[in-house]
């Protein structure tokens, strides 16, 4: 157990902290609900058909989306953009392991199966960060357009308004302005990581270059 918890302790703490806040999201969430009901003289929905609801759906996978789209889209800039003194980059100057061809050095019997493998599966494996994060992200934002459709006109029908289809949803400003404030959250917070980590530094992470380090030298060392 000793050694699982030092092997795994950051993915365990991590989940465990999505789930403790997933959690109070979905209870509070329904509470929310519950009075906004009320206020509108309709009946009230328990906490199971909540989490079925297109309210629960909208709010969880609209965060979900944006958290992956910054993901994706960081993996893939940080490929050929740079910035120096960042400990979130690659240097400009220097040759980096991540950069290596896998093709060009010998193949250990611990290595990835795909790359063991080779062909197309080491074609794929090459990219599967960036495809998988991508594949995350479009599934967030249909479930946040199939959730936020069902809240919408489950809103319009309680204020005896005309419904809209899956599209006429995502034609409305509503649904942008929905994506659009998280999507512009996400990226401020990874750019001020990346320069703030130029100048300042967390003593133990690997997301900190070392406290020692020249504000010049790039990457983590």
């Amino acid at each position: 157990m000793r050694s699982l918890w030092r092997n795994n302790g950051l993915s365990i703490t991590l989940f465990t902290l999505f789930l403790v806040f997933l959690i109070g999201q979905a209870l509070t969430g329904w509470h929310e609900q519950l009075d906004e009901l009320q206020a509108h003289g309709a009946a009230s929905i328990d906490f199971l058909n909540y989490l079925c609801s297109g309210s629960f759906m909208e709010v969880t996978a609209e965060n979900w989306e944006s958290e992956f789209l910054q993901m994706l889209i960081y993996v893939v800039l940080t490929v050929f953009l740079f910035q120096k003194g960042s400990a979130e980059s690659k240097d400009p100057h220097a040759d980096e392991a991540v950069d290596r061809d896998p093709r060009t050095v010998a193949v250990k019997p611990d290595s990835p199966a795909a790359v063991r493998a080779g062909g197309w599966r080491l074609k794929l494996y090459e990219y599967s960060l960036s495809l998988v994060l991508l594949a995350l992200f479009l599934t967030s934002f249909a479930l946040h357009a199939l959730g936020g459709a069902a809240q919408y006109n489950e809103e319009q029908l309680l204020h005896h308004q005309p419904t809209v289809t899956l599209l006429g949803y995502l034609a409305t400003s509503r649904f942008w302005f929905e994506s659009f404030q998280n999507w512009q959250s996400e990226f401020l917070s990874i750019g001020m990581m990346v320069v703030l980590t130029i100048f300042l530094r967390q003593r133990g992470s690997p997301e900190s270059k070392p406290v020692d380090a020249p504000h010049s030298v790039t990457g983590g060392e």
